[in-house]
């Protein structure tokens, strides 16, 4: 019997991780292999910068056809609405503040996204996957930091945001590099191009690896400032030069989605859109749009970390459905697991499994108490359910200000708040703070940002 016992505990050993995947997932159709994942991530587009999500003068049908082909999500989030530490939650799992990035990381800085907070590609890697990072990686620039030494078997691209070179209109940056691997092959690359570029070596990968499980991370440059749109698309948006450079990061995804056709891959393939941040409101025309939403990129207002998110996967998400519970990039890299079979990083991640949301079962909820939503190391707010509460504090603001026009920034200006609470289901806007009377709802929202200051801190709290 023991013998039988071990034989049969070996072959379980050998048929189930061949499985699980399948089983992981737990939705749609089986797939034959882990399901590649693709995650595009845009710079600075704001919430109502598509078609699907409000956009007026800007087209997109290619985000909006993959809206049709899938899920999109209203209340999607990131954890901090600037660069760096927006891009070290997605990777991580893990809130801005415990992976240890805040801001936006520039040519002096030394450091990056520390070893022991294992990436989204290093998990897959561990799994088999072939893992490419193409565009803007903002997680450090120095040994040991770059892609392809946190879990990227290739890299190609630029190391922190593309106004960080000499030609910036306020400052004096050094030549911008543009890397590939670890390698800087060219200063100060034609910005025109970088869209285009990105988007070929993508669909190259594909190909390459239409074999075997994939993972391809493309953050593009745009529409960060200063904006750079191709010969092909230039002038061809009623959105003026921004709509431009939106309507190019369409095109892209419309030559992602075609590459995955062609290569008969769709059914194969999780392919997620959204934003690092909300809009760069300063730079007026060459900012985006948060639509209804208040203020945008710099601040824990829902402009500000409130962004698009479109996830497809033909034969397993459903179709043309609207997600209305909240989610945040933090919950990608579990749910990324379980739908894969990969095996978790060890020690404390913030994010949880959404697929419930993620395949719009019946009656699924986030399965988060709340999130939280720091600005650096200060913890402005906190959204439970419908309620957002806001701390006293101070934020930036164009309100009032005269924004800057073609390329320039227009300068902000500080506010002081007080204690803040607002109904997103019926204020989406922010506009009337109810907290005076919604006394028990402020308590319990005070009593869930208590729990998260003895975790991460606040140094707000002590000011």
């Amino acid at each position: 019997m023991t013998r039988i016992f071990h034989l049969v505990s070996a072959f379980l050993a050998i048929i189930l991780p061949t499985l699980l995947p399948s089983v992981a997932a737990g939705q749609g159709k089986k797939t034959k292999r882990p399901p590649n994942v693709i995650i595009i991530y845009a710079d600075d587009m704001g919430y109502a910068d598509c078609g699907c999500f409000g956009a007026k003068k800007i087209k997109t049908p290619h985000l909006d056809r993959m809206a049709k082909r899938g899920v999109r999500f209203t209340s999607f989030y990131v954890a901090q609405a600037v660069c760096s530490a927006s891009r070290a939650a997605l990777m991580t799992g893990k809130y801005s503040n415990r992976a240890g990035v805040l801001g936006a990381l520039g040519p002096a800085a030394k450091g990056g996204l520390a070893r022991h907070h294992f990436t989204i590609a290093e998990m897959l890697k561990a799994l088999g996957y072939a893992t490419s990072m193409i565009g803007k990686w903002h997680l450090g620039h120095s040994e040991g930091f770059l892609p392809t030494q946190r879990g990227f078997d290739e890299y190609y691209g630029l190391p922190y945001s593309n106004d960080m070179w000499p030609k910036h209109p306020t400052a004096k940056f050094p030549d911008l590099p543009l890397i590939s691997g670890t390698k800087k092959i060219t200063l100060n690359p034609d910005q025109s191009a970088l869209t285009t570029d990105y988007t070929d070596r993508a669909v190259k990968f594909i190909k390459k690896n239409k074999n075997q499980p994939f993972f391809l991370y493309l953050a593009h440059t745009m529409p960060h400032v200063p904006l750079f749109v191709s010969a092909r698309q230039k002038g061809k948006s009623a959105g003026g030069l921004y709509g431009d450079v939106i309507e190019e990061l369409d095109w892209s995804v419309g030559q992602i989605m075609a590459a995955l056709k062609a290569n008969g891959l769709e059914e194969d393939t999780l392919v997620i859109f959204t934003s690092d941040n909300g809009p760069w409101l300063s730079y007026g025309n060459h900012g985006g749009s948060a639509g209804l939403l208040r203020e945008g990129k710099g601040t824990a207002w829902e402009g500000g970390v409130r962004v698009p998110f479109i996830a497809s996967w033909p034969g397993h998400l459903p179709a043309d459905k609207t997600q209305k519970e909240p989610a945040m990039t933090i919950d990608l890299l579990p749910t990324i697991a379980r739908i894969t079979g990969a095996k978790l990083p060890a020690g404390k991640l913030d994010g949880k499994d959404i697929r419930p949301l993620l395949f719009c079962e019946p009656n699924a909820k986030s399965p988060h108490d709340a999130y939280f939503f720091y600005w650096g190391k200060e913890l402005h707010g906190v959204r439970a359910g419908p309620w957002k509460l806001y701390f006293p504090r101070t934020y930036r603001t164009m309100a009032g200000q005269k924004p800057g026009k073609d390329g320039r920034p227009g300068l902000y200006k500080n506010v002081k708040a007080g204690l803040e609470l607002f109904n997103l289901d019926d204020d989406l806007g922010e506009r009337a703070n109810i907290a005076a009377r919604n006394p028990d709802v402020v308590r319990r929202l005070e009593t869930l940002a208590e729990r998260m200051r003895a975790d991460l801190g606040d140094t707000l709290k002590k000011k």
